[in-house]
């Protein structure tokens, strides 16, 4: 996997996998399972474009925003 999220991508989807994640668990402890799973799923994925630096739908798109920086 070649990396192809980087610099403010890279933070952004960071933030969002948090905030999906707040919201999961709000939406789970209020007993709103189908958006507290939905929101949960949208964390993992966010997160894992953030940790591993790959998206497979930038991927498929030819987007890179790796810069020579990171």
């Amino acid at each position: 996997m070649a990396k192809n999220v980087g610099g403010i991508d890279r933070l952004g989807r960071a933030l969002l996998a948090v905030v999906l994640t707040v919201v999961s668990l709000r939406a789970l402890t209020s007993g709103r399972r189908t958006v507290g799973l939905v929101a949960g799923l949208g964390a993992v994925g966010a997160g894992f474009n953030a940790v591993t630096c790959f998206c497979g739908l930038n991927a498929a798109l030819g987007i890179d925003t790796t810069s020579d920086r990171d």
